[in-house]
């Protein structure tokens, strides 16, 4: 990989990490009730599975108000 690819491509990637790092704290400490659908383990696999617009959809429509 260029250096000038890598400059660009190693941000994004920590910033995915950081995202998915996140979405996975706040979900498991919160209770089942206040997450929309109370299925943990359904976000679990949308945060893990649909990188980096996963973590988003959680942070955004997850959580219940």
């Amino acid at each position: 990989m260029s250096n000038s690819l890598a400059l660009i491509v190693l941000p994004l990637l920590i910033l995915q990490l950081i995202l998915v790092i996140v979405s996975i704290i706040d979900l498991v400490k919160r209770d089942a009730s206040t997450i929309k659908g109370e299925n943990k383990i359904l976000w679990v696999l949308i945060i893990v599975f649909i990188n980096t617009i996963g973590p988003i959809l959680y942070l955004t429509i997850g959580k219940k108000k």
